[in-house]
């Protein structure tokens, strides 16, 4: 079955894709010429930078930058945490037209240089806290310049000594809509890592569907506790927030529960992106409602996992403000998702945003029968779809068939128009003879009051295929027990209950095979 929304008209000129576009000119030069240049743009620990702040200090690390010879077109590595020099560097880069690759900062000395290999980046930006990994591979790669902030050794640059490179202000690069703009790296730790490619076009066509799906307000401050080296939490906390005018706050440290709802409370946060265990792990404090004043969140917003149907209820009855789940994968960020404008259906990640189609396909990429489940499917025409796979046409080739792009995830669509992920299709598997689905059974097992977390994975069984296996986790210091686990579910639940649940449901895939 195909879909293509039309429920609501959205504004004129939505997702309309100009021939020229540069991300940096949209979302700080333009709030500026509009008169907003004293309009907060990011609030961290240590203060905030209004827009022409920012854009100083943007200009100052362009103009540095193209003193150590970056070009329009070349691959820079970002390895950076949360942070206004993130921002800077990234805003920079695009504005030169030069390509940022951004990987997870966590990464060790074997993922990252692999990537390193593959991107072949000769200048990389960091921070102190981040450069060790960087460090110990340089010799080995092609990077030849290392630009540290927050304390460079010998032999590297400090990023803080560009900021203070004066000069004339150079207007952004003339880039076309569907120029490189930046590389999103997966991580490498189930495979080859993939480099996904993104225009500057990827901003209109995503911000337009982040605008439709939850229209800023005057005031708003919004917050990610996922790293920018993350597409969602780049497009969610960052980029999508200063092109709406709105202000971006910084998570600074781990994403801790306690972290988070601190940083809620001074920053005044009003809207919240993270992911389904992060909102487990909140809930899990006992009485964290009455300890942190919350009263700024006017919405929350889940992705990235399946959002439980008990996780949704609590987090209403304890913080009172709605939790919108979404959907979408690193070559699209927002396919699918809640909002205001139609009511939640908990376990549901919404309808289809207007303008973007897509599809329900079977293994023959077939459209499937209303109500079937099958592998979701984006159109390969949509322009906020990915260019492809960096230095890889034959993975971009396998991904892009008969016009779809196949997001890896089954779904189905009930007769309201709701969107279901069932989860990633080499996490499902048969039990005599039925299909299982994993989220489905992970979200009954929830609802059940002395389960805290719960992954469901298969265990191999000669007779009928797969047994269906619960690994569960109890609240702590509970004497609570499910009647009827197996000795082997027993010790996985003390494994669990050390919070490891979500590595289980990245794994299960493994297992399965």
């Amino acid at each position: 079955m195909r879909f293509n929304q039309k429920a609501e008209e959205p504004w004129p000129g939505y997702r309309s894709i100009p021939a020229r576009l540069n991300i940096a000119r949209e979302v700080l030069e333009r709030p500026i010429e509009e008169g907003l240049g004293n309009r907060t743009g990011l609030v961290f620990d240590e203060g905030a930078l209004t827009y022409s702040e920012l854009k100083r200090r943007v200009d100052a690390i362009a103009r540095g930058l193209k003193r150590l010879g970056v070009r329009k077109g070349e691959p820079i590595l970002i390895r950076m945490p949360n942070s206004p020099e993130f921002a800077i560097a990234f805003l920079a880069l695009t504005k030169l037209g030069a390509i940022p690759v951004l990987v997870n900062s966590l990464l060790g000395p074997a993922e990252l240089f692999t990537i390193l290999e593959h991107a072949e980046p000769r200048i990389a930006l960091t921070h102190a806290s981040r450069a060790e990994a960087l460090r110990h591979v340089q010799l080995k790669c092609a990077v030849t310049k290392i630009v540290c902030a927050g304390g460079a050794e010998a032999g590297e640059i400090a990023f803080e000594s560009l900021l203070g490179d004066e000069g004339e202000d150079r207007e952004a690069e003339d880039t076309a809509s569907t120029d490189l703009a930046f590389i999103v790296y997966t991580s490498g730790t189930t495979g080859k890592p993939k480099g996904i490619v993104h225009a500057h076009r990827w901003l209109v066509a995503l911000g337009d569907l982040n605008r439709f799906r939850l229209p800023p307000k005057e005031g708003d401050i919004i917050m990610a506790t996922g790293e920018w080296s993350f597409i969602s939490a780049l497009g969610h906390n960052l980029l999508f927030a200063l092109r709406n005018r709105v202000c971006s706050a910084i998570l600074h440290g781990r994403a801790t529960p306690e972290n988070i709802l601190e940083t809620i409370e001074r920053h005044r946060v009003t809207v919240l992106y993270s992911v389904a265990t992060v909102y487990r792990r909140i809930l899990a404090l006992p009485a964290f409602e009455k300890q942190y004043d919350l009263r700024s969140l006017r919405c929350a917003n889940s992705t990235g996992e399946a959002l439980r149907e008990t996780t949704y209820h609590e987090w209403k009855r304890r913080v009172g403000c709605e939790l919108y789940e979404h959907y979408g994968v690193s070559e699209f960020q927002l396919v699918i998702g809640q909002g205001p404008r139609h009511p939640v259906k908990p376990g549901s990640v919404g309808k289809p945003e207007p303008g973007v189609e897509v599809a329900i396909l079977d293994d023959r990429d077939k459209p499937v029968r209303p109500g079937e489940m099958g592998y979701l499917a984006i159109s390969a025409q949509d322009p906020g779809l990915f260019l492809g796979y960096y230095k890889d046409p034959e993975r971009t080739a396998n991904a892009l068939k008969e016009g779809w792009y196949r997001a890896g995830d089954l779904a189905y669509q009930d007769a309201e128009g709701y969107f279901f992920i069932a989860g990633r299709g080499d996490d499902c598997f048969k039990s005599r003879g039925i299909f299982i689905s994993p989220t489905e059974v992970e979200n009954a097992l929830q609802r059940h009051p002395a389960v805290v977390e719960a992954a469901v994975i298969p265990e191999p069984d000669p007779e009928i295929g797969n047994r269906i296996c619960a690994v569960v986790a109890l609240p702590a210091r509970s004497g609570k027990s499910c009647a009827g686990t197996s000795r082997r579910s027993k010790s996985r639940m003390r494994f669990f209950s050390s919070g490891l649940c979500q590595k289980v449901r990245s794994e299960r895939s493994c297992v399965a095979s």
